[in-house]
């Protein structure tokens, strides 16, 4: 799980440590709404990280700011839990 960071170096390197792994993404959109879905990070980029979404419905991958993170945007955890995990 990546920990509340209070720098945007932080962030990135908590997102730089998730490598190819894969990810729940949570997206704040206002007013009570929240989306969350399944992702794996594609790229990490200076100002920027990309990730690539595992639903059906998203197509593409969607680019967030570190900023983002930082103000409460979005929120990352890696799925480490036997929901993320593959079945054998």
């Amino acid at each position: 799980m990546i920990k509340p960071c209070t720098t945007v170096n932080s962030i990135k390197q908590a997102v730089e440590s998730c490598g190819d792994g894969r990810v729940n993404v949570k997206l704040n959109l206002g007013r009570n709404k929240f989306v969350t879905f399944p992702a794996v990070v594609s790229g990490v980029y200076p100002a920027i990280f990309t990730v690539r979404p595992l639903d059906k419905n998203f197509l593409g991958r969607t680019s967030y700011s570190y900023t983002e993170v930082l103000c409460g945007r979005v929120k990352i955890t890696s799925c480490t839990s036997a929901e993320g995990k593959k079945p054998n």
